[in-house]
């Protein structure tokens, strides 16, 4: 813990999270057990063919997402992470989640690298829709059409198979490629091309923090690793930091 503080002391650090910093926000990740892709097959409904040929299915998981987000609320570990941005510890965060809980946290430097469900829009005319409207979908059936135009309404989510935003991966990039260190947190690093972010800070220099309870693919990069749950080892780190400044 003492090593990682120094490390994010000396400056222009990114934080990179996924699935597992949300957990203690009652959202499990997608892929663990009672995660969602039990229930919906990724490959059946999250991905851009199945988008094309049957939006009712895939609004199916829409609304599974959204009504688990909306009941969400950010954790210790989205405080904690809100809170060393607002004290200068870091720079941005990029996360790899769509539940919007960094921004509730407080957090404002926030690249969201596969898009959020909270902004619902109109692919044809591109409307869109305020929470109060986004929330009605939630209890409707079938696939949501614009009442403008009649066309596919989504969230501005990336379903398998859609390109990164170009906005968020070139940022994500250019945050990678120019940190001094990079704060990993509860992802198995393993979904590109996210994953390859952790790779580009380390082959410009920077120092590797992991903040995983399990050992992931990127456990043996790093250069400091810290075992345990997100929402105790980041406040904890954030104490570590304020020590440094008395």
């Amino acid at each position: 813990m003492d090593a990682a503080a120094a490390i994010i002391a000396e400056g222009r650090c990114v934080a990179l999270t996924g699935a597992g910093i949300s957990v203690a926000s009652g959202i499990p990740d997608f892929r663990s057990s009672g995660g969602l892709w039990e229930r919906f097959d990724p490959m059946e409904y999250a991905t851009s063919l199945a988008w094309r040929t049957d939006p009712d299915k895939v609004w199916e998981l829409f609304r599974a997402t959204g009504t688990l987000f909306h009941a969400s609320r950010p954790n210790d570990a989205h405080l904690a992470i809100a809170q060393m941005e607002k004290e200068g510890w870091i720079q941005a965060i990029v996360t790899q989640n769509i539940d919007g809980l960094h921004q509730a946290a407080g957090s404002r430097n926030v690249i969201e690298f596969h898009g959020n469900s909270v902004d619902i829009y109109c692919e044809s005319c591109g409307r869109t829709f305020d929470r109060e409207e986004s929330i009605g979908f939630l209890s409707s059936t079938g696939a949501v059409r614009c009442s403008e135009c009649g066309g596919n309404v989504r969230p501005s989510v990336v379903l398998f198979g859609e390109p990164i935003p170009p906005s968020a991966l070139n940022e994500s990039v250019r945050l990678a490629a120019g940190c001094r260190s990079m704060l990993v947190v509860g992802t198995s690093a393993v979904v590109a091309p996210a994953s390859l972010l952790p790779l580009e800070a380390s082959a410009h220099g920077a120092a590797i923090i992991e903040v995983n309870p399990e050992r992931t693919e990127l456990s043996r990069r790093a250069t400091v690793v810290l075992r345990g749950e997100a929402e105790r080892v980041l406040f904890k780190l954030l104490d570590l930091l304020r020590g440094r400044m008395v």
